[in-house]
């Protein structure tokens, strides 16, 4: 299985949105509530001590992903917006945040032209009919492209995650259209590309199974779709992004040798949507 090495900041767990086939669900089985993992958010005081620890240690430009235990923008409605709080421990250094959501509450960004070159945002988006069916509480998929447009507008980095991609009928239609609808409104830095995945532990956790039906074949991080659908999702959908859209910026998210090998690209070069 291919990831690369890449960081995490910490700073609180748990997502709002109740999408069926979260990993969290198994990670944090044990606080789900109504098969939601509540948000919980660290003391700020302790981020504050392990981002200054992280200032004096990371000797290469890094960037720190803050959205793989949460949705990076599930804090910005508090009082104080986690937005708000971290990024002027990054403006004007060599590091940059990540921001992975399914969110759309960009306006404290918008609000901050200053941390435009340390702030990448990046989106998980879906087939329509997909969000619709199992992301339950997540913002529609296209308020999240128009969330993408305005950073995107605004001189932000912004990245795509097209993941998990799920085999349903007409699957090439709807990712195709997703494709559409980001390319005509923004050129996007780079999009990786993953499928349906479920842990052991996320199988046993989720209320909502039917997705389950999707996974019959085993790898080091759960079972996934076949590998010949998957080939084909990942062939078709790249194909589509070269010759309609003339853009070869694509990884893979948590893929195997045998997939990387099939699609005669080298995981080497993998630059997916966590690392710089």
């Amino acid at each position: 299985m291919v990831c690369p090495h890449f960081y995490e900041l910490k700073w609180a767990y748990g997502c709002p949105y109740d999408c069926a086939y979260c990993y969290l669900k198994g990670t944090f089985r044990f606080r789900l509530v109504e098969g939601r993992i509540l948000p919980h958010f660290k003391d700020r005081r302790r981020i504050r001590r392990h981002v200054e620890a992280f200032h004096r240690l990371a000797l290469e430009p890094t960037l720190v992903n803050t959205g793989e235990l949460c949705d990076s923008l599930m804090g910005e409605g508090l009082r104080e917006p986690f937005s708000e709080f971290i990024m002027p421990f990054f403006v004007g250094t060599r590091h940059k945040l990540l921001f992975l959501t399914k969110g759309v509450g960009v306006e404290h960004f918008l609000e901050h032209p200053e941390w435009r070159e340390n702030a990448v945002l990046s989106w998980s988006l879906n087939a329509i009919p997909v969000a619709e069916r199992w992301e339950h509480l997540a913002a529609p998929v296209r308020e999240r492209v128009q969330a993408a447009k305005k950073a995107f507008d605004a001189g932000y980095e912004v990245r795509l995650r097209i993941d998990p991609m799920v085999p349903i009928e007409g699957w090439y239609h709807h990712y195709t259209g997703v494709v559409d609808a980001v390319f005509s409104r923004l050129f996007p830095e780079r999009v990786t590309l993953g499928s349906l995945r479920g842990l052991t532990s996320t199988r046993n956790a989720v209320k909502d199974r039917s997705w389950l039906q999707f996974l019959c074949e085993g790898s080091s991080w759960g079972l996934k779709p076949s590998h010949k659908v998957r080939y084909a999702m990942y062939h078709a959908l790249s194909s589509y992004l070269k010759d309609a859209y003339a853009y070869e910026s694509i990884g893979l998210c948590k893929e195997t040798l045998k997939m990387w090998k099939a699609l005669r690209r080298d995981w080497r070069s993998n630059k997916c949507n966590c690392v710089l």
